[in-house]
């Protein structure tokens, strides 16, 4: 069975230490979620610390998901290759080591190469925790162990803006960083201590070399054209087209190789599932477009209507926290109902919600803004649990590790990408918007004029008129960008019931 057996430590564990080792487990996952969401919020602060912009600062978080999006379809293999328990413990050590790497760093280069490794090192502590965690509890109690990992899954990004935005606020941003490293040090020690029986004898298994560093290659360059395009007029720029061209033919060599390779690093056959196509593209839009409104609604809150870390954090964990509340309902339901039709109707309630925070004004108290926030969370379960089981339930059941790992890479980049084209098209639109304000607001230069005469200098006429125009176009921005994004929701939302019924169920749990 293992290859501890035979020693004293080899016994199953049982009682306490049984729920001992589950919390460790659930602590390993819930700190790889939480830096998902901790630095969201952030994101202004860090910015400003350490000298850059807004929109360059939003690398802290798309490196961590790129760099987490990449290792994903290694994860397989790094547990065949050296067992659930040593790639975990090892996992959570250097997760550790690199969060305290990005609290330590002094430049803004060596934070997001920080945040890769940090990525890097996160990626494997989500499926292991949960392979683990079935692995040591009885059949009869799996139900309690994926409870309890969910639970964690679901609870981590409600308390990654709240913690992220108090960190800032109350002490400085390294804070949300080094604050990972003491957990993960007890961690590691006590995964290794109370798991070590349950380690595997190394196998060899074959590694897709090629595959993954094509992946690596036209992932990179895909991620970095679309941060740098606007700081450098895109394709106006010699680099950003060499970064393109790179990015196609990486892609399309990536594909080649994948589709004709005994051992793909990602299995692209998955796809000729219509249910598995179909579904994944429902999960992608809806995924990005959920992440994109996640991205921009504290940058704005923070930039323009005059709210701290704290707040910003407080704001948005509410959709978290209304969707722990109908979690169980939805799990529920996706046993008996259609999933099609809970995922049409979780889906099309985030595309509503999403439409109505497109008329938004700066004269909005904060309930204004919470409580749709609030709403949006209840259809957040019915989006995400059911149609994880439709996607998984169309392929082959020899196939469902392969399109998990897949689903999950596609999920984890569809947020990176999304984080960096919505920031351009933020930033655009408020320029665009300020410009139309100013042309409207002061046609003939009389307001300009009046503020001369007022205050004696134009310089701080022009800065009067900068604060009146600023959050207006700003307001107008992220209204265009709620419109846009509900849209495209709305198309993920119809484009599922173009797939079939699954063909099987499928333990939903294996997918996070």
């Amino acid at each position: 069975m293992t290859a501890a057996a035979g020693r004293d430590d080899a016994a199953p564990l049982t009682g306490g230490w049984l729920w001992i080792a589950a919390i460790v487990l659930a602590l390993g996952n819930f700190v790889a979620v939480l830096d998902m969401t901790i630095a969201n919020v952030s994101v202004a602060t860090i910015a400003g610390g350490l000298g850059v912009s807004t929109s360059q600062g939003t690398w802290v978080i798309t490196s961590y998901s790129v760099a987490e999006a990449i290792i994903v379809p290694l994860t397989g293999w790094l547990a065949a290759r050296f067992g659930p328990v040593k790639v975990f413990v090892a996992a959570m050590a250097l997760f550790g080591l690199c969060s305290a790497a990005c609290a330590l760093s002094g430049s803004f280069d060596l934070l997001v190469a920080a945040r890769v490794a940090q990525g890097l090192a996160g990626g494997p502590l989500m499926p292991m925790s949960q392979t683990l965690l079935l692995r040591i509890f009885p059949r009869e109690k799996a139900a309690a162990a994926t409870g309890l990992w969910a639970v964690t899954t679901l609870v981590a990004p409600v308390l990654g803006p709240i913690l992220g935005g108090v960190l800032c606020d109350d002490l400085s941003w390294p804070w949300i960083f080094m604050i990972n490293v003491p957990l993960a040090g007890l961690c590691s020690v006590f995964a290794w201590w109370l798991l070590k029986r349950y380690r595997d004898a190394p196998q060899w298994a074959p590694i897709d070399k090629v595959g993954m560093a094509l992946l690596v290659v036209w992932v990179a360059a895909l991620q970095i054209m679309l941060d740098q395009g606007k700081d450098l007029e895109w394709f106006a720029s010699g680099q950003i087209r060499l970064l393109a061209i790179v990015a196609a033919i990486g892609f399309s060599a990536f594909m080649i190789w994948e589709m004709t390779d005994r051992h793909p690093a990602v299995d692209l056959r998955v796809f000729r599932h219509r249910g598995f196509a179909l579904g994944t593209l429902t999960l992608v839009l809806t995924f990005g477009g959920f992440f994109a409104v996640n991205v921009t609604t504290p940058l704005w809150l923070q930039n323009y209507m005059g709210y701290t870390a704290t707040w910003s954090g407080r704001t948005l964990a509410w959709s978290g926290a209304t969707a722990v509340l109908v979690a169980p309902m939805a799990a529920m339901l996706s046993t008996k109902v259609d999933p099609r039709a809970l995922v049409f109707g979780g889906v099309s309630w985030i595309a509503a919600v999403t439409l109505f925070r497109s008329v938004a004004t700066t004269d909005m108290g904060y309930w204004d803004i919470a409580l749709p926030i609030v709403a949006l969370g209840f259809g957040l379960p019915f989006f995400f649990v059911p149609l994880t089981g439709l996607i998984l339930g169309s392929v082959e059941e020899s196939e469902v590790a392969s399109a998990a790992g897949l689903m999950n890479f596609l999920r984890t980049l569809a947020g990176a990408v999304a984080t960096s084209l919505v920031n351009t098209a933020w930033e655009d639109g408020i320029k665009s918007a300020r410009a139309d304000l100013v042309a409207i607001s002061d046609r003939g230069g009389e307001t300009l004029a009046m503020l001369i005469d007022s205050t004696g200098s134009p310089e701080a006429a022009r800065a009067a008129l900068e604060r009146v125009v600023e959050p207006q176009a700003a307001m107008l921005a992220t209204n265009d960008l709620m419109m846009a994004t509900a849209a495209i929701v709305a198309v993920a939302a119809l484009s599922v019931w173009l797939a079939p019924r699954p063909a099987h169920a499928v333990d939903v749990s294996q997918a996070h």
